[in-house]
């Protein structure tokens, strides 16, 4: 082995950095954001075993098969490592030295963990055995192996220790593909006709078309000037007949080979050991990504070409030692050495802004390519993310035109015109996309003949036409469908139990969510969403052991956090306060702009009687959401509550700008305008406006006749009561006011004294407004949170809080807050006793 030149390895480093330097400021693009931004295996909190289970992309390796990126990297480190391990393994005499080649399985087996072609060494170190360290030339070979097969002589003892070397080799790989395939548990991966066109094809078309993309790849080797991200669906046209001209093409490419090939096992000098193991090491690593064995899902892919590339280096390198030695052509080749490597650096430069965003990635593999519609849909979808939807129709509509029978372009197409609102235009295109699958079978199981994600052409045409109330059993109808056609459909079950809840069947949808959540338990959302189901059902308790278990998978889960507390403080338990208060910090910890979370600390405070605990958790609300009509009607109600009246006011101000007709706080304000501003006429406005808003409002108008009463005039007051006897016959207090009123009006004298006590204008509990029934909490409807197959090209989540359908809430009371309110009952009937007394002359 050649010794390490400090200076050279200087030179390389320096040139590599100076080339890639500008890809430190791309961002994550392509398949970064499956494999790393969105892959659950590279939480923290995933468990380390999970790495071995499932693949690349971090889902169960029975499913997808294939990864990307830096794979290759870390394959083609550990596949050096193994080779260079093994040219150790040749002692003295040439015996075998067994901790080099223990060392070499191992890093073989790391190699293929990282990319499967890593297990390819293996046959670079047979290679290395038998022509390199042996010295064998394939005459010799065969001679040798003729003679012993014809008797005449006896197996050399090298070629009996190299055969030994190559039976470990051999048995540790025969090994390492029967773990492989059990760990695919035997299936192999699932390609659609759109990713291997020619892996569909009929003979000759097939093999013609494989034989054609080896001088491709060749050539990318050769002049990669024209790159492309991706090189699927109609990128190379396929050979269908003997007479195409790219025949030819392969016919050079093979004579070449088979030249390189014939002189390199052949003869015994240096050059041709060094192109041989050249030779092997582009062709032998390639042999995984080239049909040969089983379909891929790429047509041509440059990473797969990271370690052939390294036998194409030596190759050239040889090549050019060879002409560098010859004094007439040494200085010339000097000259061509730096043109070559001074443009491949501009072109590595240049193309690595290529890869700056998905936009621009995109871009630049359109320039090259036009007749791929996944490129299309691509730049499509890096548009879409920027909301720019009008020009990501466009090109989703060129890659339906490129490719009329791209599912998933007809489905982009669709998700965008419901994005513009053109819903009729959006179930035009995902109608077309469905027409596009093939047609069910009973019985028959379409998982290995259809993509997962083109199955959601039935979720998101399900969620389009679910919006219209009178069409939800067709929706239902398309998400059984979707079932039949994978019954492992995670998602289809989870929109159908969104569907079924919306249709008041919440016994369905809890058997559609148990169904998802045996095909992953571990889904904290799923458990979330069977909470809601138990809600539906009126089992909170069930409901708040699915919270907390999807707590105990993911303890920042923020919608349980928020729901589950809002289901112990609605309990009425005081116990559970604590626990509640507990998950509610912990919700705005996650979410400090939501003012929903302040807002129910501060009902709790309000329940704990923390007054001035509930007073800031409210006005953080109110700072978050100036608008917030519970939060703002509930501080008010605090203040009013605890004496602090006139500071009040300005808050029922500022609710009743946003919400005139807010009837609660009408009757507040004017309650505070009537006993503590003695402002009649602003009190009477507020009723007024009540009545005028709701006439049958019995409060409001028992109110008002309170208003007329102080303003004397009785007969007035007298024709209001009965109108209000005649809303609400049955309340005792309202007759009883009426009695009063009349023997005033038939008394001879008037007594100026106010009918009622001062400060009780309403006819509940001793005429008082009933503060502690007034409390409101947001008017939100009562939802479930769903994970909605959205529309997007990858499934997303859409959540939904809790809330109540009413305006105001009644805290459970603790027998101390009754005796106290039953106190204050009697108070107010005792001075109302005594007030009718004084005005009946007694």
């Amino acid at each position: 082995m050649a010794e390490i030149n400090l200076k050279e390895v200087t030179l390389i480093v320096g040139l590599v950095a100076a080339c890639y330097w500008n890809s430190l400021f791309c961002g994550f693009v392509f398949d970064d954001v499956s494999a790393i931004l969105d892959n659950k295996d590279l939480h923290p909190t995933t468990p380390l075993k999970t790495l071995f289970q499932n693949d690349f992309w971090g889902t169960p390796m029975s499913e997808v098969t294939g990864v990307v990126g830096r794979a290759e990297l870390l394959s083609s480190i550990f596949f050096l490592a193994a080779f260079l391990s093994y040219t150790k393994s040749k002692g003295p005499d040439n015996s075998i030295v067994w901790t080099p080649i223990a060392l070499t399985v191992f890093l073989v087996a790391v190699a293929t963990l990282c990319k499967e072609q890593g297990i390819t060494v293996v046959g670079i170190c047979c290679v290395y055995e038998v022509f390199i360290a042996q010295g064998y030339t394939l005459p010799l070979l065969c001679t040798t192996a003729g003679q012993f097969l014809r008797g005449k002589g006896s197996i050399p003892f090298s070629m009996l220790q190299t055969l030994i070397k190559l039976i470990v080799l051999m048995f540790s790989t025969l090994l390492l593909v029967v773990i492989r395939v059990q760990v695919i548990q035997s299936q192999l991966p699932v390609f659609t006709r759109f990713d291997n066109p020619a892996a569909v094809s009929p003979t000759p078309t097939r093999q013609l078309t494989f034989n054609y993309l080896l001088p491709v790849n060749a050539w990318l080797l050769l002049n990669p000037s024209e790159l492309c991200c991706d090189w699927t669906m109609g990128t190379i046209p396929l050979i269908e007949s003997f007479l195409d001209v790219r025949n030819l093409a392969t016919f050079i490419f093979f004579c070449f080979l088979g030249a390189l090939g014939v002189f390199s096992l052949r003869y015994s000098g240096d050059s041709s050991k060094t192109v041989l193991m050249a030779l092997c090491l582009m062709a032998l690593p390639f042999i995984p990504a080239s049909n040969l064995f089983f379909p891929v899902g790429f047509v041509v892919a440059e990473r797969v070409l990271y370690v052939p590339s390294m036998g194409f280096c030596i190759l050239v390198a040889h090549g050019w030692q060879k002409i560098s030695n010859k004094s007439i052509l040494k200085k010339l080749s000097w000259v061509c050495l730096s043109m070559v490597i001074f443009t491949h650096a501009l072109k590595t430069l240049h193309r690595n802004w290529d890869w700056e965003s998905e936009y621009t990635l995109f871009m630049s593999a359109l320039k090259v390519n036009k007749n791929n519609a996944k490129l299309w849909n691509n730049v499509g979808h890096a548009l879409e993310n920027e909301k720019n939807f009008e020009r990501a129709l466009k090109y989703f509509l060129q890659a339906t035109h490129v490719q009329p029978d791209d599912i998933g372009a007809h489905m982009n197409v669709g998700r965008t015109y419901k994005n513009l609102n053109r819903t009729k235009e959006a179930e035009e295109s995902y109608m077309m996309a469905k027409s596009l699958m093939p047609q069910v079978i009973p019985g028959k199981k379409y998982a290995a003949r259809i993509a997962p994600n083109h199955l959601n052409v039935y979720i998101n045409l399900a969620n389009l036409i679910r919006a219209n109330e009178s069409r939800l059993e067709e929706a239902d109808q398309l998400y059984r469908q979707a079932i039949s056609m994978r019954p492992d459909f995670k998602q289809a079950y989870i929109s159908r139990g969104e569907l079924l809840l919306k249709m008041n069947k919440p016994s369905k949808a809890k058997e559609a969510y148990l169904k998802a959540l045996e095909l992953d338990r571990n889904n904290a959302d799923l458990w979330y969403n069977l909470a809601i189901v138990h809600i539906e059902l009126k089992e909170p308790n069930e409901a708040l052991k699915n919270f907390n278990h999807a707590l105990e998978l993911n303890p920042k889960h923020k919608l349980s956090l928020f729901n589950s507390a809002i289901l112990m403080q609605e309990s009425g338990e005081v116990k559970l306060r604590p626990e509640a208060r507990k998950r509610l910090l912990s919700y705005i910890n996650e979410e400090p702009q939501d003012a929903n979370g302040y807002f129910n600390l501060g009902m709790l405070a309000m329940d704990d009687r923390k007054d001035t605990e509930a007073e800031m958790w409210m006005k953080k609300a109110i700072k978050l959401q100036a608008d917030f009509r519970s939060a703002l009607f509930n501080l008010a109600l605090l203040y009013s509550q605890t004496a602090k009246e006139l500071m009040a006011l300005p808050v029922l101000e500022e609710l009743l700008r946003y919400y005139p007709d807010h009837i609660k706080g009408l009757i507040l304000k004017g309650d505070i305008l009537m006993n503590q501003k003695k402002d009649i006429l602003g009190a009477k406005k507020c009723f007024e406006k009540i009545l005028e808003m709701d006439p049958s409002n019995v409060q409001g108008k028992h109110n008002l006749c309170v208003v007329y009463f102080e303003e004397k005039d009785l007969l007035k007051a007298e024709r209001c009561l009965v109108e209000t006897l005649a809303l609400a016959p049955h309340e005792e207090y309202i007759q009883r006011h009426l009695n009063i009123v009349r023997d005033k009006i038939s008394s001879s004298s008037f007594v100026e004294q106010p009918i009622f006590p001062a400060g009780k204008t309403s006819g509940v509990e001793g005429d008082k407004i009933p503060t502690e029934n007034m409390k409101e909490i947001k008017n939100e409807p009562r939802a479930t949170e769903m994970i909605k197959t959205s529309d997007n090209k990858s499934q997303s989540k859409s959540n939904k809080q809790l809330g109540k359908n009413t305006e105001k809430e009644t805290p459970h009371k603790t027998t101390k807050d009754i005796k106290e309110i039953e106190k204050k009952r009697v108070a107010a009937l005792k001075r109302l006793e005594e007030i009718e007394r004084i005005l009946n002359g007694e």
